[in-house]
Protein backbone atom coordinates (compact mmCIF):
# COMPACT_ATOMS: atom_id res chain seq x y z
CA UNK A 1 0.00 0.00 0.00
CA UNK A 2 2.79 2.39 0.83
CA UNK A 3 4.48 1.68 -2.53
CA UNK A 4 1.24 2.40 -4.33
CA UNK A 5 0.76 5.74 -2.60
CA UNK A 6 4.33 6.75 -3.43
CA UNK A 7 3.77 5.84 -7.10
CA UNK A 8 0.61 8.00 -7.28
CA UNK A 9 2.16 11.06 -5.64
CA UNK A 10 3.93 12.38 -8.79
CA UNK A 11 0.49 12.54 -10.47
CA UNK A 12 -0.88 14.64 -7.64
CA UNK A 13 -3.17 11.82 -6.46
CA UNK A 14 -3.36 9.84 -3.29
CA UNK A 15 -5.29 6.69 -2.56
CA UNK A 16 -7.78 8.68 -0.53
CA UNK A 17 -8.28 11.08 -3.42
CA UNK A 18 -8.80 8.33 -5.99
CA UNK A 19 -11.23 6.60 -3.71
CA UNK A 20 -13.34 9.73 -3.70
CA UNK A 21 -13.55 9.83 -7.51
CA UNK A 22 -17.13 8.75 -8.47
CA UNK A 23 -16.02 6.50 -11.30
CA UNK A 24 -19.26 4.68 -12.08
CA UNK A 25 -21.46 7.83 -12.33
CA UNK A 26 -18.73 9.45 -14.42
CA UNK A 27 -18.54 6.45 -16.78
CA UNK A 28 -22.34 6.30 -17.04
CA UNK A 29 -22.54 10.03 -17.90
CA UNK A 30 -19.74 9.66 -20.49
CA UNK A 31 -21.55 6.82 -22.22
CA UNK A 32 -24.87 8.69 -22.09
CA UNK A 33 -23.27 11.85 -23.50
CA UNK A 34 -21.59 9.90 -26.29
CA UNK A 35 -24.87 8.17 -27.13
CA UNK A 36 -26.67 11.53 -27.21
CA UNK A 37 -24.00 13.10 -29.43
CA UNK A 38 -24.03 10.21 -31.91
CA UNK A 39 -27.83 10.12 -31.90
CA UNK A 40 -28.07 13.87 -32.51
CA UNK A 41 -25.86 13.92 -35.61
CA UNK A 42 -27.04 10.60 -37.03
CA UNK A 43 -30.63 11.70 -36.51
CA UNK A 44 -29.91 14.81 -38.61
CA UNK A 45 -27.88 13.03 -41.24
CA UNK A 46 -29.44 9.59 -41.67
CA UNK A 47 -30.25 8.87 -45.35
CA UNK A 48 -33.86 8.60 -46.49
CA UNK A 49 -34.94 6.38 -49.37
CA UNK A 50 -37.52 7.81 -51.80
CA UNK A 51 -38.72 6.67 -55.26
CA UNK A 52 -36.30 7.85 -57.98
CA UNK A 53 -37.56 10.13 -60.77
CA UNK A 54 -34.41 10.40 -62.88
CA UNK A 55 -32.61 7.30 -64.14
CA UNK A 56 -30.04 6.63 -66.88
CA UNK A 57 -32.90 5.61 -69.14
CA UNK A 58 -35.41 8.30 -68.11
CA UNK A 59 -34.54 11.98 -68.43
CA UNK A 60 -36.62 14.83 -67.04
CA UNK A 61 -37.97 17.69 -69.14
CA UNK A 62 -36.14 20.90 -68.27
CA UNK A 63 -34.14 22.73 -65.57
CA UNK A 64 -33.26 26.37 -65.03
CA UNK A 65 -29.58 27.05 -65.68
CA UNK A 66 -27.61 30.04 -64.44
CA UNK A 67 -24.00 29.73 -65.61
CA UNK A 68 -22.26 31.17 -62.55
CA UNK A 69 -19.58 29.36 -60.61
CA UNK A 70 -19.79 29.46 -56.82
CA UNK A 71 -17.51 32.52 -56.66
CA UNK A 72 -19.42 34.49 -59.33
CA UNK A 73 -22.57 36.60 -59.56
CA UNK A 74 -24.35 38.71 -62.19
CA UNK A 75 -23.10 41.80 -60.34
CA UNK A 76 -19.43 41.05 -61.01
CA UNK A 77 -17.43 43.85 -62.60
CA UNK A 78 -16.04 42.99 -65.08
CA UNK A 79 -18.69 40.43 -65.97
CA UNK A 80 -17.00 37.32 -67.36
CA UNK A 81 -18.43 33.81 -67.65
CA UNK A 82 -16.30 30.69 -68.01
CA UNK A 83 -16.90 28.58 -71.15
CA UNK A 84 -15.18 25.56 -69.58
CA UNK A 85 -17.59 25.73 -66.63
CA UNK A 86 -20.62 25.93 -68.94
CA UNK A 87 -19.32 22.99 -70.98
CA UNK A 88 -18.92 20.82 -67.86
CA UNK A 89 -22.30 21.95 -66.52
CA UNK A 90 -24.17 21.02 -69.68
CA UNK A 91 -22.39 17.67 -69.88
CA UNK A 92 -23.66 16.93 -66.36
CA UNK A 93 -27.19 18.22 -66.99
CA UNK A 94 -27.48 16.21 -70.20
CA UNK A 95 -27.37 13.03 -68.11
CA UNK A 96 -30.59 14.06 -66.32
CA UNK A 97 -32.50 16.49 -68.58
CA UNK A 98 -33.64 17.02 -72.15
CA UNK A 99 -33.67 20.84 -71.97
CA UNK A 100 -32.34 23.82 -70.02
CA UNK A 101 -33.94 27.21 -69.46
CA UNK A 102 -31.91 30.45 -69.36
CA UNK A 103 -32.84 33.94 -68.15
CA UNK A 104 -30.54 36.33 -69.98
CA UNK A 105 -28.60 36.55 -73.23
CA UNK A 106 -25.57 38.45 -71.88
CA UNK A 107 -22.40 36.36 -72.03
CA UNK A 108 -24.22 33.26 -73.28
CA UNK A 109 -23.24 33.44 -76.93
CA UNK A 110 -21.48 30.06 -76.72
CA UNK A 111 -24.39 28.29 -75.04
CA UNK A 112 -26.29 27.10 -78.18
CA UNK A 113 -23.18 25.36 -79.52
CA UNK A 114 -22.56 23.72 -76.15
CA UNK A 115 -26.19 22.61 -75.93
CA UNK A 116 -25.95 21.11 -79.41
CA UNK A 117 -22.75 19.33 -78.42
CA UNK A 118 -24.44 17.69 -75.44
CA UNK A 119 -27.80 16.97 -77.07
CA UNK A 120 -29.81 19.54 -75.08
CA UNK A 121 -32.60 21.85 -76.19
CA UNK A 122 -32.71 25.49 -75.05
CA UNK A 123 -35.54 27.62 -73.75
CA UNK A 124 -33.71 30.93 -74.19
CA UNK A 125 -34.72 33.91 -72.10
CA UNK A 126 -34.24 37.66 -72.55
CA UNK A 127 -33.95 39.76 -69.40
CA UNK A 128 -36.56 42.51 -69.47
CA UNK A 129 -36.31 45.40 -67.00
CA UNK A 130 -37.08 49.08 -66.61
CA UNK A 131 -34.09 50.11 -68.75
CA UNK A 132 -35.41 50.23 -72.35
CA UNK A 133 -31.91 50.28 -73.90
CA UNK A 134 -30.74 47.20 -72.00
CA UNK A 135 -34.04 45.46 -72.70
CA UNK A 136 -33.84 46.17 -76.43
CA UNK A 137 -30.29 44.76 -76.51
CA UNK A 138 -31.45 41.57 -74.77
CA UNK A 139 -34.42 41.16 -77.13
CA UNK A 140 -32.25 41.69 -80.23
CA UNK A 141 -29.74 39.09 -79.00
CA UNK A 142 -32.61 36.68 -78.31
CA UNK A 143 -33.98 37.07 -81.83
CA UNK A 144 -30.56 36.61 -83.41
CA UNK A 145 -29.77 33.49 -81.37
CA UNK A 146 -33.15 31.89 -82.06
CA UNK A 147 -32.77 32.44 -85.81
CA UNK A 148 -29.17 31.21 -85.85
CA UNK A 149 -29.93 28.06 -83.85
CA UNK A 150 -33.41 26.77 -84.82
CA UNK A 151 -32.34 23.17 -84.15
CA UNK A 152 -31.41 23.95 -80.51
CA UNK A 153 -33.65 26.83 -79.38
CA UNK A 154 -37.05 25.20 -78.93
CA UNK A 155 -38.82 28.26 -77.44
CA UNK A 156 -38.02 31.77 -76.20
CA UNK A 157 -39.06 33.61 -73.06
CA UNK A 158 -39.43 37.39 -73.27
CA UNK A 159 -38.91 38.52 -69.69
CA UNK A 160 -38.91 36.85 -66.30
CA UNK A 161 -41.07 38.22 -63.45
CA UNK A 162 -40.82 41.77 -64.82
CA UNK A 163 -44.45 42.39 -63.83
CA UNK A 164 -43.81 41.11 -60.32
CA UNK A 165 -40.89 43.56 -60.03
CA UNK A 166 -43.14 46.30 -61.45
CA UNK A 167 -40.51 47.23 -64.04
CA UNK A 168 -42.80 47.20 -67.09
CA UNK A 169 -46.50 47.40 -67.76
CA UNK A 170 -48.56 44.64 -69.30
CA UNK A 171 -48.97 46.70 -72.49
CA UNK A 172 -45.21 47.26 -72.82
CA UNK A 173 -44.58 43.58 -72.30
CA UNK A 174 -47.15 42.55 -74.92
CA UNK A 175 -45.49 44.92 -77.41
CA UNK A 176 -42.08 43.29 -76.81
CA UNK A 177 -43.57 39.81 -77.19
CA UNK A 178 -45.22 40.72 -80.49
CA UNK A 179 -41.94 42.15 -81.77
CA UNK A 180 -40.14 38.87 -81.05
CA UNK A 181 -42.97 36.79 -82.58
CA UNK A 182 -42.70 38.76 -85.81
CA UNK A 183 -39.00 37.90 -86.19
CA UNK A 184 -38.70 34.22 -85.22
CA UNK A 185 -40.46 30.91 -85.87
CA UNK A 186 -40.18 29.36 -82.38
CA UNK A 187 -43.00 29.64 -79.81
CA UNK A 188 -42.80 32.76 -77.63
CA UNK A 189 -43.85 33.09 -73.99
CA UNK A 190 -43.40 35.23 -70.89
CA UNK A 191 -42.73 33.82 -67.39
CA UNK A 192 -44.06 35.10 -64.07
CA UNK A 193 -45.56 34.05 -60.75
CA UNK A 194 -49.03 32.68 -61.41
CA UNK A 195 -50.93 35.53 -59.71
CA UNK A 196 -49.50 38.09 -62.14
CA UNK A 197 -51.02 36.38 -65.15
CA UNK A 198 -54.39 36.94 -63.48
CA UNK A 199 -53.55 40.54 -62.59
CA UNK A 200 -52.43 41.33 -66.17
CA UNK A 201 -54.81 39.49 -68.53
CA UNK A 202 -53.66 41.65 -71.46
CA UNK A 203 -50.42 39.64 -71.70
CA UNK A 204 -51.96 36.21 -72.34
CA UNK A 205 -53.28 36.92 -75.88
CA UNK A 206 -49.77 37.91 -77.00
CA UNK A 207 -47.96 34.67 -76.07
CA UNK A 208 -48.02 31.27 -77.78
CA UNK A 209 -48.14 29.50 -74.41
CA UNK A 210 -48.38 30.62 -70.79
CA UNK A 211 -45.46 30.04 -68.43
CA UNK A 212 -46.31 30.20 -64.73
CA UNK A 213 -44.09 30.03 -61.65
CA UNK A 214 -45.29 27.94 -58.73
CA UNK A 215 -42.97 28.25 -55.74
CA UNK A 216 -45.04 27.32 -52.66
CA UNK A 217 -42.26 28.19 -50.21
CA UNK A 218 -42.34 31.87 -51.27
CA UNK A 219 -46.10 32.33 -51.41
CA UNK A 220 -47.93 34.56 -48.94
CA UNK A 221 -49.33 31.45 -47.26
CA UNK A 222 -46.56 28.83 -47.44
CA UNK A 223 -47.31 25.21 -46.61
CA UNK A 224 -45.41 22.02 -45.92
CA UNK A 225 -44.33 19.78 -48.78
CA UNK A 226 -47.42 17.55 -49.01
CA UNK A 227 -49.89 20.45 -48.97
CA UNK A 228 -47.61 22.40 -51.31
CA UNK A 229 -47.84 19.65 -53.92
CA UNK A 230 -51.63 19.71 -53.71
CA UNK A 231 -51.54 23.50 -54.07
CA UNK A 232 -49.39 23.24 -57.20
CA UNK A 233 -51.81 20.73 -58.71
CA UNK A 234 -54.80 22.93 -57.89
CA UNK A 235 -53.28 26.06 -59.48
CA UNK A 236 -52.12 24.18 -62.58
CA UNK A 237 -55.56 22.70 -63.16
CA UNK A 238 -57.20 26.08 -62.52
CA UNK A 239 -54.99 27.72 -65.16
CA UNK A 240 -55.80 24.95 -67.57
CA UNK A 241 -59.49 25.86 -67.19
CA UNK A 242 -58.99 29.65 -67.20
CA UNK A 243 -56.72 29.72 -70.26
CA UNK A 244 -58.00 26.62 -72.03
CA UNK A 245 -57.10 28.08 -75.43
CA UNK A 246 -53.43 28.27 -74.43
CA UNK A 247 -50.96 25.57 -73.44
CA UNK A 248 -49.70 25.96 -69.87
CA UNK A 249 -46.11 25.37 -68.81
CA UNK A 250 -44.91 25.37 -65.21
CA UNK A 251 -41.78 27.42 -65.81
CA UNK A 252 -40.43 27.27 -62.27
CA UNK A 253 -41.17 25.00 -59.37
CA UNK A 254 -38.92 23.68 -56.65
CA UNK A 255 -38.05 23.68 -52.97
CA UNK A 256 -35.04 25.00 -51.02
CA UNK A 257 -32.67 22.59 -49.30
CA UNK A 258 -31.42 25.05 -46.68
CA UNK A 259 -32.70 28.16 -44.91
CA UNK A 260 -35.29 29.37 -42.45
CA UNK A 261 -38.75 27.93 -41.96
CA UNK A 262 -41.78 29.93 -43.17
CA UNK A 263 -45.06 28.90 -41.52
CA UNK A 264 -45.01 25.11 -42.06
CA UNK A 265 -42.64 25.23 -45.06
CA UNK A 266 -39.32 23.76 -43.90
CA UNK A 267 -36.26 23.86 -46.18
CA UNK A 268 -34.16 20.71 -46.14
CA UNK A 269 -32.57 18.34 -48.61
CA UNK A 270 -35.10 15.67 -47.73
CA UNK A 271 -38.02 18.06 -48.27
CA UNK A 272 -36.53 19.28 -51.55
CA UNK A 273 -36.30 15.69 -52.73
CA UNK A 274 -39.84 14.91 -51.54
CA UNK A 275 -41.23 17.94 -53.37
CA UNK A 276 -39.30 17.48 -56.61
CA UNK A 277 -39.87 13.74 -56.84
CA UNK A 278 -43.54 14.11 -55.93
CA UNK A 279 -44.02 16.92 -58.44
CA UNK A 280 -42.29 15.12 -61.31
CA UNK A 281 -44.35 11.98 -60.73
CA UNK A 282 -47.53 14.07 -60.71
CA UNK A 283 -46.55 16.15 -63.76
CA UNK A 284 -45.66 13.12 -65.85
CA UNK A 285 -48.87 11.37 -64.87
CA UNK A 286 -50.93 14.46 -65.84
CA UNK A 287 -48.92 15.18 -69.00
CA UNK A 288 -47.80 18.66 -67.88
CA UNK A 289 -44.88 20.60 -69.34
CA UNK A 290 -42.48 21.71 -66.61
CA UNK A 291 -39.13 23.23 -65.77
CA UNK A 292 -37.44 22.66 -62.40
CA UNK A 293 -35.67 25.44 -60.55
CA UNK A 294 -32.80 25.19 -60.50
CA UNK A 295 -29.84 23.18 -61.78
CA UNK A 296 -27.15 24.38 -59.36
CA UNK A 297 -27.08 26.19 -56.02
CA UNK A 298 -26.31 29.89 -56.48
CA UNK A 299 -24.50 31.29 -53.40
CA UNK A 300 -24.74 34.88 -54.68
CA UNK A 301 -28.52 34.85 -54.17
CA UNK A 302 -28.04 34.71 -50.38
CA UNK A 303 -27.19 38.42 -50.55
CA UNK A 304 -30.73 39.36 -51.61
CA UNK A 305 -32.85 36.44 -50.38
CA UNK A 306 -31.08 35.27 -47.24
CA UNK A 307 -29.63 31.79 -46.82
CA UNK A 308 -32.60 30.12 -48.52
CA UNK A 309 -31.93 31.93 -51.81
CA UNK A 310 -28.69 30.10 -52.43
CA UNK A 311 -30.01 26.55 -52.05
CA UNK A 312 -32.62 25.74 -54.69
CA UNK A 313 -30.25 23.66 -56.78
CA UNK A 314 -30.57 20.01 -57.72
CA UNK A 315 -26.77 19.99 -57.46
CA UNK A 316 -24.72 22.06 -55.00
CA UNK A 317 -22.43 24.95 -55.96
CA UNK A 318 -19.53 22.48 -56.37
CA UNK A 319 -21.68 20.54 -58.87
CA UNK A 320 -22.05 17.62 -56.46
CA UNK A 321 -25.31 15.64 -56.50
CA UNK A 322 -27.56 16.54 -53.54
CA UNK A 323 -29.65 13.39 -53.93
CA UNK A 324 -32.72 15.36 -54.98
CA UNK A 325 -33.62 13.37 -58.09
CA UNK A 326 -32.46 9.85 -57.31
CA UNK A 327 -30.88 7.71 -54.62
CA UNK A 328 -30.85 8.20 -50.85
CA UNK A 329 -30.97 11.78 -49.56
CA UNK A 330 -29.50 13.14 -46.33
CA UNK A 331 -30.15 16.52 -44.72
CA UNK A 332 -26.58 16.59 -43.36
CA UNK A 333 -24.52 14.21 -45.53
CA UNK A 334 -21.28 15.19 -43.74
CA UNK A 335 -22.73 14.49 -40.28
CA UNK A 336 -19.81 12.22 -39.40
CA UNK A 337 -17.44 15.20 -39.69
CA UNK A 338 -19.52 17.19 -37.21
CA UNK A 339 -19.60 14.13 -34.97
CA UNK A 340 -15.79 14.10 -35.00
CA UNK A 341 -15.70 17.81 -34.11
CA UNK A 342 -18.20 17.14 -31.33
CA UNK A 343 -16.02 14.33 -30.00
CA UNK A 344 -13.11 16.74 -29.71
CA UNK A 345 -15.29 19.24 -27.83
CA UNK A 346 -16.41 16.54 -25.39
CA UNK A 347 -12.82 15.37 -24.88
CA UNK A 348 -11.66 18.95 -24.33
CA UNK A 349 -14.42 19.48 -21.77
CA UNK A 350 -13.40 16.37 -19.83
CA UNK A 351 -9.72 17.30 -19.88
CA UNK A 352 -10.45 20.86 -18.78
CA UNK A 353 -12.72 19.71 -15.97
CA UNK A 354 -10.23 17.09 -14.89
CA UNK A 355 -10.85 15.14 -11.71
CA UNK A 356 -14.19 15.72 -10.01
CA UNK A 357 -15.08 14.76 -6.45
CA UNK A 358 -18.85 14.79 -6.27
CA UNK A 359 -21.30 12.48 -7.93
CA UNK A 360 -23.25 15.50 -9.17
CA UNK A 361 -20.19 16.92 -10.95
CA UNK A 362 -19.32 13.50 -12.37
CA UNK A 363 -22.77 13.28 -13.95
CA UNK A 364 -22.93 16.84 -15.22
CA UNK A 365 -19.45 17.33 -16.75
CA UNK A 366 -19.73 14.77 -19.61
CA UNK A 367 -23.30 15.81 -20.35
CA UNK A 368 -22.19 19.44 -20.43
CA UNK A 369 -19.59 18.48 -23.03
CA UNK A 370 -22.17 16.62 -25.12
CA UNK A 371 -24.59 19.57 -25.01
CA UNK A 372 -21.83 21.95 -26.06
CA UNK A 373 -20.72 19.60 -28.84
CA UNK A 374 -24.25 19.46 -30.27
CA UNK A 375 -25.04 23.17 -29.96
CA UNK A 376 -21.67 24.48 -31.17
CA UNK A 377 -21.62 21.98 -34.04
CA UNK A 378 -25.17 22.89 -35.06
CA UNK A 379 -24.23 26.58 -34.90
CA UNK A 380 -21.25 25.89 -37.15
CA UNK A 381 -23.43 24.04 -39.63
CA UNK A 382 -25.97 26.88 -39.65
CA UNK A 383 -23.15 29.38 -40.18
CA UNK A 384 -21.85 27.37 -43.13
CA UNK A 385 -25.25 27.76 -44.78
CA UNK A 386 -26.10 31.34 -43.90
CA UNK A 387 -22.86 33.31 -43.76
CA UNK A 388 -22.05 35.51 -46.75
CA UNK A 389 -19.84 38.45 -45.78
CA UNK A 390 -16.71 39.03 -43.69
CA UNK A 391 -18.79 40.89 -41.10
CA UNK A 392 -21.10 37.88 -40.73
CA UNK A 393 -18.16 35.51 -40.38
CA UNK A 394 -16.84 37.79 -37.63
CA UNK A 395 -20.21 37.55 -35.87
CA UNK A 396 -20.15 33.77 -36.17
CA UNK A 397 -16.61 33.65 -34.82
CA UNK A 398 -17.45 35.84 -31.84
CA UNK A 399 -20.50 33.77 -30.90
CA UNK A 400 -18.50 30.56 -31.26
CA UNK A 401 -15.76 31.98 -29.03
CA UNK A 402 -18.39 33.05 -26.51
CA UNK A 403 -19.79 29.52 -26.37
CA UNK A 404 -16.32 28.05 -25.85
CA UNK A 405 -15.57 30.51 -23.04
CA UNK A 406 -18.88 29.73 -21.34
CA UNK A 407 -18.11 26.02 -21.71
CA UNK A 408 -14.67 26.49 -20.15
CA UNK A 409 -16.14 28.47 -17.25
CA UNK A 410 -18.76 25.80 -16.59
CA UNK A 411 -16.25 22.94 -16.82
CA UNK A 412 -13.91 24.65 -14.34
CA UNK A 413 -16.84 25.27 -12.01
CA UNK A 414 -17.43 21.50 -11.85
CA UNK A 415 -13.75 20.68 -11.45
CA UNK A 416 -12.00 19.73 -8.21
CA UNK A 417 -9.92 22.85 -8.62
CA UNK A 418 -6.26 23.15 -7.76
CA UNK A 419 -3.20 24.71 -9.36
CA UNK A 420 -3.79 26.20 -12.79
CA UNK A 421 -7.46 25.20 -12.79
CA UNK A 422 -8.03 27.26 -9.65
CA UNK A 423 -6.32 30.27 -11.19
CA UNK A 424 -8.26 29.91 -14.44
CA UNK A 425 -11.55 29.54 -12.55
CA UNK A 426 -10.87 32.70 -10.54
CA UNK A 427 -10.11 34.61 -13.74
CA UNK A 428 -13.41 33.46 -15.27
CA UNK A 429 -15.33 34.33 -12.12
CA UNK A 430 -14.04 37.91 -12.18
CA UNK A 431 -15.18 38.31 -15.80
CA UNK A 432 -18.29 36.12 -15.83
CA UNK A 433 -20.54 39.19 -15.88
CA UNK A 434 -19.00 40.17 -19.21
CA UNK A 435 -19.82 36.75 -20.67
CA UNK A 436 -23.43 37.12 -19.55
CA UNK A 437 -23.59 40.64 -21.00
CA UNK A 438 -22.13 39.47 -24.33
CA UNK A 439 -24.66 36.64 -24.58
CA UNK A 440 -27.52 38.95 -23.64
CA UNK A 441 -26.43 41.62 -26.11
CA UNK A 442 -26.12 39.11 -28.98
CA UNK A 443 -29.51 37.57 -28.17
CA UNK A 444 -31.13 41.03 -28.01
CA UNK A 445 -29.68 41.98 -31.40
CA UNK A 446 -30.98 38.77 -32.96
CA UNK A 447 -34.39 39.24 -31.38
CA UNK A 448 -34.71 42.76 -32.79
CA UNK A 449 -33.77 41.51 -36.25
CA UNK A 450 -36.27 38.65 -36.08
CA UNK A 451 -39.05 40.99 -34.96
CA UNK A 452 -38.45 43.88 -37.37
CA UNK A 453 -36.70 42.28 -40.38
CA UNK A 454 -37.36 38.52 -40.22
CA UNK A 455 -38.03 37.42 -43.82
CA UNK A 456 -34.48 36.47 -44.78
CA UNK A 457 -33.01 35.70 -41.33
CA UNK A 458 -32.41 32.26 -39.90
CA UNK A 459 -33.15 31.40 -36.28
CA UNK A 460 -29.91 31.34 -34.21
CA UNK A 461 -31.33 29.28 -31.33
CA UNK A 462 -28.40 26.83 -31.10
CA UNK A 463 -25.93 29.66 -30.48
CA UNK A 464 -27.61 30.60 -27.17
CA UNK A 465 -28.64 27.28 -25.62
CA UNK A 466 -25.36 26.80 -23.76
CA UNK A 467 -25.02 30.32 -22.25
CA UNK A 468 -28.70 30.33 -21.28
CA UNK A 469 -28.57 26.99 -19.45
CA UNK A 470 -25.17 27.56 -17.81
CA UNK A 471 -26.09 30.92 -16.27
CA UNK A 472 -29.63 29.86 -15.50
CA UNK A 473 -28.26 27.00 -13.37
CA UNK A 474 -25.40 29.04 -11.92
CA UNK A 475 -26.09 32.80 -12.05
CA UNK A 476 -23.27 35.30 -11.59
CA UNK A 477 -23.23 39.01 -10.64
CA UNK A 478 -23.82 41.41 -13.55
CA UNK A 479 -24.18 45.13 -14.31
CA UNK A 480 -27.79 45.65 -13.36
CA UNK A 481 -28.98 48.46 -15.65
CA UNK A 482 -27.48 47.06 -18.84
CA UNK A 483 -28.63 43.51 -18.21
CA UNK A 484 -32.11 44.70 -17.22
CA UNK A 485 -32.43 46.46 -20.60
CA UNK A 486 -31.26 43.39 -22.51
CA UNK A 487 -33.67 41.21 -20.53
CA UNK A 488 -36.53 43.50 -21.45
CA UNK A 489 -35.66 43.55 -25.18
CA UNK A 490 -35.43 39.76 -25.42
CA UNK A 491 -38.55 39.15 -23.35
CA UNK A 492 -40.63 41.78 -25.16
CA UNK A 493 -39.77 40.29 -28.56
CA UNK A 494 -40.91 36.73 -27.85
CA UNK A 495 -44.64 37.21 -28.49
CA UNK A 496 -44.30 39.48 -31.59
CA UNK A 497 -41.88 37.15 -33.34
CA UNK A 498 -44.10 34.15 -32.64
CA UNK A 499 -47.12 36.06 -33.93
CA UNK A 500 -45.37 37.10 -37.16
CA UNK A 501 -44.01 33.60 -37.83
CA UNK A 502 -47.19 31.70 -36.99
CA UNK A 503 -47.76 29.21 -34.24
CA UNK A 504 -47.01 26.25 -36.53
CA UNK A 505 -43.42 27.32 -37.09
CA UNK A 506 -41.27 24.94 -35.02
CA UNK A 507 -38.11 26.97 -35.60
CA UNK A 508 -39.85 30.07 -34.23
CA UNK A 509 -40.97 28.10 -31.18
CA UNK A 510 -37.40 26.89 -30.69
CA UNK A 511 -36.14 30.46 -30.70
CA UNK A 512 -38.94 31.49 -28.33
CA UNK A 513 -37.99 28.72 -25.89
CA UNK A 514 -34.30 29.63 -25.96
CA UNK A 515 -35.26 33.28 -25.49
CA UNK A 516 -37.31 32.36 -22.41
CA UNK A 517 -34.28 30.53 -21.03
CA UNK A 518 -32.10 33.58 -21.75
CA UNK A 519 -34.57 35.87 -20.00
CA UNK A 520 -34.68 33.54 -17.00
CA UNK A 521 -30.87 33.34 -16.89
CA UNK A 522 -30.45 37.11 -17.12
CA UNK A 523 -33.14 37.62 -14.46
CA UNK A 524 -31.42 35.22 -12.08
CA UNK A 525 -28.11 36.98 -12.66
CA UNK A 526 -29.76 40.32 -11.85
CA UNK A 527 -30.72 38.94 -8.45
CA UNK A 528 -27.17 37.92 -7.52
CA UNK A 529 -25.44 40.44 -5.28
CA UNK A 530 -21.78 41.20 -5.81
CA UNK A 531 -19.37 40.24 -3.06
Amino acid sequence: MQVTCVALQPLGLTMSATSRFPFLPYLFACLLGLFALCGFWYGLGKPVILPDVATPTHKLQCASYTPFDKDQSPFDVPFKLRPERMDADLALLATRFECIRTYSMSGLEALPDLARKHGLKLMSGAWVNSNPVATEKEVDLLIASANANPDVVSAVIVGNEALLRNEVTGAQLAKLINKVKSHIKQPVTYADVWEFWLKHPEVAPAVDFITIHLLPYWEDHPWGVDVALSHVAEIRRSFGNTFESKEIMIGETGWPSEGRQRKTAIPSRENEARFIRGFVAMAEKEGWRYNLVEAFDQPWKRGSEGAVGGYWGLFDADRQDKGVLAGPVSNVPYWSQWLAVGGLIVLGTLLLGGRVRTTRSALILPLLGALAACSIGAWGDLARVTTRFASEWLWVGLLTALNLLVLAHAALTLSARNGWRERAFNAFERRAGWLVAAAGFAAAVMMLELVFDPRYRSFPSVAFILPALVYLCRPVPVARREIALLTFIIGAGIAPQLYSEGLQNQQAWGWALVSVLMVAALWRCLRVRKG
